[in-house]
């Protein structure tokens, strides 16, 4: 169980630590019954899960508008949110029993700059929604060039899609970069955040949304 709290978690989230430490005790509590989080995951949600997530923190700039794609449990939203409470940040979900759990998080936790949102990327109505979007962030949702057709349209020109990745990113990339192109995607780059707080740092891609032409 949660217990004491990892000097990992005090330098990631700071002042904000105990918020985090309260989203881990509900995760252990109600991840597996609720079909969040594995049974086997239950003592990894800390460093495999939270801390995961919260690290890309140092990838976005101020008061941006972000869109975590496919939110499930809140991953990487919500740590994210409880780490840069300056982030406006939407919760894109669209199963019923995962936006309720959503809701109850976002509530519990006193989540001012998170919205929690039922729906798919790709659908027209959510796409108008969310236009203009800064950035979108997405964990373990799909391979990259379905992705990427999903996030990029809610992007400004110039927006980034950030998406947490393993060790295989690079191949991902290379396999798929045709596909970003064609998709409108420019830049796509592997990062790697959180070295010097993880074991296993998080691998993240990044993909820009092409700034759109002036006819």
């Amino acid at each position: 169980m949660a217990g004491e709290l990892p000097d990992s978690a005090k330098l990631v989230f700071g002042e904000h630590v105990e918020r985090a430490a309260e989203f881990v005790r509900l995760l252990e509590e109600y991840g597996v019954e609720r079909g969040l989080i594995g049974p086997r995951e239950v003592e990894k949600i800390w460093d495999r899960h939270v801390l995961n997530s919260a690290v890309i923190e140092e990838l976005f700039q101020p008061n941006e508008r972000v869109v975590d794609v496919g939110s499930g449990a809140g991953l990487p939203g919500v740590p994210l949110a409880i780490a840069r409470p300056d982030l406006r940040i939407t919760l894109l979900e669209p199963m019923a029993r995962r936006i309720a759990w959503l809701e109850e998080v976002k509530e519990r936790l006193q989540l001012d700059n998170v919205t929690v949102l039922r729906g798919r990327a790709e659908e027209g109505p959510i796409r108008k929604q969310l236009l203009n979007s800064d950035a979108a962030t997405a964990r373990a949702v799909a391979p990259l060039e379905k992705l990427t057709k999903w996030c990029l349209p809610l992007l400004r020109g110039g927006g980034r899609m950030v998406a947490l990745k393993g060790e295989r990113a690079q191949e991902e990339l290379e396999r798929d970069g045709e596909a970003v192109l064609k998709a409108g995607g420019a830049n796509a780059h592997v990062v790697v955040v959180g070295a010097d707080v993880l074991e296993v740092p998080t691998t993240v891609l990044i993909v820009e949304r092409q700034m759109r032409r002036v006819r």
